[in-house]
């Protein structure tokens, strides 16, 4: 009797099923269109410094940067892919695992507590 062992399905986490994007539980901090283009305004007219921005809007002073100077943006994706296609930036497969594992363990939680369900399907 010959038994083979299926290898390429994995079984699906209880909580894939949990969707936090887009939701108030969702850690990503995201800038709406109209947010950028007040903290553009608001630098280019006000005394206001980036790092001031940056903690009032809850995201980075890096982001401010992009927002308020696209050039800086355009500049540092290019660096980015340069590093890359030169072999820095490697693939951390315990860390990715960890982050993974970690947000599972958050989704689930805030499922525990009731305050987000499970999606259909």
């Amino acid at each position: 009797m010959d038994h083979k062992r299926k290898t390429d399905f994995t079984i699906p986490y209880k909580s894939s099923g949990i969707i936090i994007s887009g939701t108030q539980y969702d850690r990503r901090q995201k800038l709406t269109p109209f947010q950028k283009a007040e903290i553009f305004h608001r630098y280019m007219t006000e005394a206001v410094s980036q790092r001031q921005l940056a903690r009032e809007y809850g995201v980075s002073r890096r982001l401010i940067t992009f927002i308020v100077n696209p050039e800086s943006e355009e500049r540092n994706k290019e660096l980015l892919r340069e590093n890359k296609a030169k072999g820095l930036y490697k693939y951390d497969r315990k860390k990715h695992t960890e982050n993974i594992r970690n947000h599972r363990r958050y989704k689930q939680r805030l499922f525990q507590e009731g305050k987000i369900i499970l999606k259909d399907g």
